[in-house]
């Protein structure tokens, strides 16, 4: 695990470029606190900063390997874990190849040179990787199918600057010819809309991201190309009247390897646990290979926003010892400018503040946690992944009928019972379903970003997307949907940065190549149906988790933001915030104060409107407060911040930290999914 970062120089002058490289690197000294390094040569400079999991004490990067005849061709860094290198080198070993060290990246590189670009197919893990072939003069860049790690990427006249970071690529700006100063005007309507900026954009136009499931070949003086390996096509394979047990135990089989494969480590790994099915699942297979497993959980002091009591019963079910943060709203509120500094781009999901606490205290104890992402995209978790079996008699109504029915839906009051049913029964799919946060129809959106654009708006971001899946039943399009939207642009985003923050990392069992390939077979009635979701996952996991987290309703990290915003705990604090913002250029201040005003009980709540298509929370299933909070650079946590623990000097002065002009220009805050 590690933050990289690297320049392909145009001109073959990266000797000059060292000391760029060397400055910008602390920027994202949180990622690899333990060790830190450059190399270079005539052509490329690398540099990374590690956090040592696996063969801690060699295995350092740049790491650099070559055939007998070339032993210094290839020089790589990468950022995240393989979990199947043990298995990778065997096969390597078996061809003939020489190992330098036991760690889990030099069977990345020996794989590139024998399998190429392809050898992204052969690996189970998350990652970020960066190959320089000095014969070739080619770097290759790859990320991993689900976007777990991040890499950015930045080309100007100088070459092409990558990196984990993009905070680190700001503090190289000058240097390389990057505007640090310019905007993204679309990808700020797409956050607004969105509550997260989809890939490949970020709020800076300069800057870009490698997408997930892609690689990229760069030469230098040349432009990035990618090209994309992860082409999810859902080949659903019917299943025979009783024969669903053997699915179910596929499901299981899968799960099982994949933990196994997660827990390798040459440190302590714990997991977060929610009491849900999906942390508690990983949990429970965790433990079999750690007796001493350590599990963490967070909540607040309100009645009704805490996983506390829930977690605490599955974790004495399995038998691990719990470890509990519970945060105020002043640890809230003090939170939010380290964190937003950690985001590099926004992310509107309160559930990272919890999350940057848990994972504060779970590295006071391990280097490495568990956790259930992706089962809800990967099994169909989602409520809202319900709506279509609701809606499908509208599928039997003739067309101007529909177009009658619309107009009828249009002519109800709000609030008016049938109206929602109507307006969503009417609306095509791809009108109807972008994600599972929305918060805004476009008249809304005018009124906080006057300049936005019609043909910026959500369908800018996921019509592509559904294009490549036409024919294909509404529920997996809205998983298909949500894996290049949702799971990549918001989870997996807080899951890296806020982890990260804490020189923590966060390992994902459900996103697993061999966990995919028996999820993507299932048909819709395994996924949703029996009244409830994830149904097939449920099935299987009842082999492994407690009875009573069967069938438990999802929270997800609860934040009582809502009543805080209403009441005394942060109103006030909110105010100050969008008033004392330098974002004027970008956004409707009075819009957004308005909107804080009405933000109360007997006035207009703005964090759950009810299901109707205009309405703030836009899905049926989605609950997320309206707040739009802007910031200065006044927010800015000080350089010497302490933000993680274990070995380590105080946190670097960084220039790059924020952009004044940009700051983190908008943030709308959520609670959790239904």
């Amino acid at each position: 695990m590690c933050g990289l970062l690297g320049i392909l120089a145009a001109n073959s002058d990266a000797a000059e470029l060292v000391p760029v490289v060397e400055r910008a690197l602390p920027c994202m000294r949180h990622r690899g606190p333990d060790d830190a390094g450059t190399w270079h040569d005539e052509d490329a400079v690398f540099g990374f900063n590690r956090l040592s999991i696996i063969d801690i004490a060699h295995s350092h990067q740049p790491l650099q390997w070559g055939p007998e005849n070339q032993p210094n061709r290839y020089s790589m860094t990468f950022n995240g874990e393989i979990y199947n290198f043990v298995e990778l080198r065997e096969q390597l070993e078996k061809k003939g190849y020489a190992f330098n060290t036991s760690g889990d990246g030099e069977p990345i590189v020996v794989g590139f040179h024998h399998w190429g670009a392809d050898v992204v197919k052969h690996l189970r893990g998350m990652f970020g990787i960066a190959i320089w072939d000095s014969v070739e003069r080619k770097l290759f860049l790859a990320r991993d199918p689900f976007g777990i790690k991040p890499l950015y990427y930045a080309t100007t006249e100088r070459g092409t600057i990558f990196g984990s970071e993009k905070k680190s690529l700001l503090e190289a700006a000058p240097e390389m010819g990057i505007d640090a100063k310019k905007l993204n005007k679309r990808a700020l309507e797409h956050y607004v809309d969105l509550q997260y900026v989809p890939e490949p954009e970020s709020l800076h136009t300069d800057i870009v991201r490698l997408e997930s499931g892609c690689t990229a070949i760069v030469t230098p003086g040349g432009e990035v190309k990618q090209t994309r390996y992860f082409k999810p096509n859902f080949p659903i394979q019917p299943v025979a009247k009783g024969a669903e047990q053997d699915v179910f135990d596929r499901i299981a089989r899968a799960l099982e390897d994949s933990v196994e494969k997660h827990m390798r480590a040459d440190v302590t790994v714990g997991s977060f646990l929610s009491g849900g099915i999906d942390s508690t699942a990983i949990a429970t297979l965790a433990k079999r290979h750690n007796p001493n497993l350590l599990t963490f959980t967070t909540g607040f002091e309100r009645e009704g926003f805490s996983e506390v009591d829930v977690a605490a019963e599955s974790a004495a079910a399995i038998g691990v010892e719990h470890i509990v943060k519970v945060v105020s709203p002043e640890e809230f509120a003090g939170a939010i400018p380290k964190i937003m500094w950690y985001l590099d781009d926004p992310v509107a999901d309160p559930a990272l503040v919890p999350l940057y606490f848990v994972a504060a205290e779970a590295r006071k104890h391990v280097k490495v946690v568990l956790s259930g992402e992706g089962a809800d995209e990967l099994f169909g978790g989602y409520t809202i992944y319900k709506e279509p079996l609701s809606l499908k008699p509208f599928d039997k109504v003739p067309s101007p009928l529909l177009r009658g029915l619309a107009k009828v839906g249009e002519a109800l009051p709000e609030g008016m019972r049938g109206k929602s049913l109507l307006q969503r029964g009417t609306t095509p799919l791809e009108q109807r379903y972008y994600g599972n946060a929305r918060s805004f129809n476009f008249e809304q959106l005018q009124e906080v970003l006057p300049w936005a654009k019609k043909e910026w708006d959500h369908s800018d971001v996921t019509a592509p997307i559904y294009a490549q899946s036409e024919g294909w039943d509404p529920v997996t399009r809205m998983q298909h949907l949500d894996l290049f939207t949702w799971l990549r642009g918001d989870i997996l985003v807080k899951a890296d940065k806020i982890t990260m923050a804490n020189s923590l990392e966060l390992r994902v069992p459900f996103l697993d190549r061999v966990v995919f390939d028996v999820a993507q077979t299932l048909p819709v009635d395994m996924r949703v149906s029996h009244g409830t979701t994830k149904y097939a996952l449920r099935r299987a996991m009842e082999q492994i988790v407690p009875e009573h987290v069967l069938n438990r309703r999802k929270l997800g990290f609860p934040v009582p933001i809502r009543h805080w915003l209403a009441g005394d705990e942060l109103h006030g604090w909110a105010e100050d915030i969008i008033r004392e913002s330098q974002t004027e250029e970008f956004i409707n201040k009075d819009a957004v104060l308005k909107m804080l005003a009405e933000h109360h009980p007997t006035e207009r709540d703005h964090s759950a409107s009810g299901p109707s298509l205009p309405s703030w929370s836009g899905t049926a299933s989605s609950s997320k407060t309206a707040l739009l909070r802007t910031s200065s650079s006044a927010t800015t946590p000080s350089s010497s911040s302490s933000l993680y623990d274990g070995p380590r000097d105080s946190a670097p002065s960084c220039p790059g930290r924020l952009s004044p002009s940009l700051g983190q220009p908008i943030e709308k805050a959520r609670t959790s999914l239904s």
